[in-house]
């Protein structure tokens, strides 16, 4: 059976003080009352190694927003995926939107920190989705094929077995807009099929496929009711603890 997951992706949000108060706190509120689903918080850098010493990973996973492609050496401000590791996290986001945009990460860049990523025993968060002008051609279909082939589909079953996808219109990330639970659900079910092209049907069933983009308490319980999607990656609202455990809640 493929888990449930509500993940949620700080981004360049609180500082040090403020991230180790919040992830206290949600540690507290599901620790009182346990979560029925996987919960991820994905932190800056510089929040992992001080949150993992009191975060209970059973019920909250540690995960870093991004990771270098490359192993060591003369890169200076980047973060190695076996640094993320050593802080004792256990996931990371790659491909989000916004590294593809802004830092102009390309597929083939992907492809190598997803791969670093898995050689120090991450599991990944890889990120896939379209913009408005190509939902507005009806192209997405065709955009998060390509981004699968592009950095992923190059793996092994079992190294492919390590990775969450999660489908973003880039278009309802931050933006207020949000998919429908139709349209969600149908790209969600496109993007199980072609796994299970790739990988057969049994990989497809067992690979957790998130929404992202504007997912918030309201529209979660719609969002999470439909068949092929399996949680969200949720942005803003995982900045407080009351609306990220409302999406949590979605799943009881």
């Amino acid at each position: 059976m493929r888990k449930k997951i509500v993940a949620g992706n700080w981004k360049m949000n609180m500082n040090l003080q403020d991230g180790i108060a919040l992830a206290k706190e949600l540690n507290d509120t599901l620790t009182a009352e346990k979560p029925n689903c996987d919960v991820v918080i994905c932190t800056p850098f510089i929040h992992l190694a001080s949150i993992a010493q009191f975060l209970n990973q059973d019920i909250i996973g540690l995960g870093a927003e991004n990771c270098a492609n490359k192993e060591k050496g003369a890169f200076t401000g980047e973060v190695s995926a076996e640094m993320v590791k050593s802080t004792g996290a256990q996931y990371v986001i790659l491909g989000h939107s916004e590294r593809r945009e802004y830092y102009k990460e390309t597929p083939e860049v992907l492809r190598e920190k997803v791969m670093l990523a898995l050689k120090n025993g991450l599991k990944v968060i890889f990120c896939i989705g379209e913009s408005l002008e190509e939902r507005e051609a009806n192209r997405q279909n065709e955009v998060v094929k390509a981004e699968l082939e592009g950095s992923v589909f190059n793996l092994s079953e079992d190294d492919f077995r390590k990775i969450v996808i999660a489908y973003e219109p880039i278009w309802a990330i931050g933006t207020g807009k949000t998919a429908t639970a139709e349209q969600a659900e149908e790209i969600h079910a496109y993007i199980r099929s072609i796994i299970a092209e790739k990988y057969g049907q049994a990989v497809a069933d067992d690979t957790s496929i998130l929404y992202g983009g504007s997912c918030k308490a309201s529209n979660a319980p719609e969002l999470f009711a439909k068949p092929d999607i399996d949680g969200g990656l949720i942005g803003g609202a995982s900045l407080k603890c009351a609306d990220f455990k409302g999406i949590i809640d979605a799943w009881n």
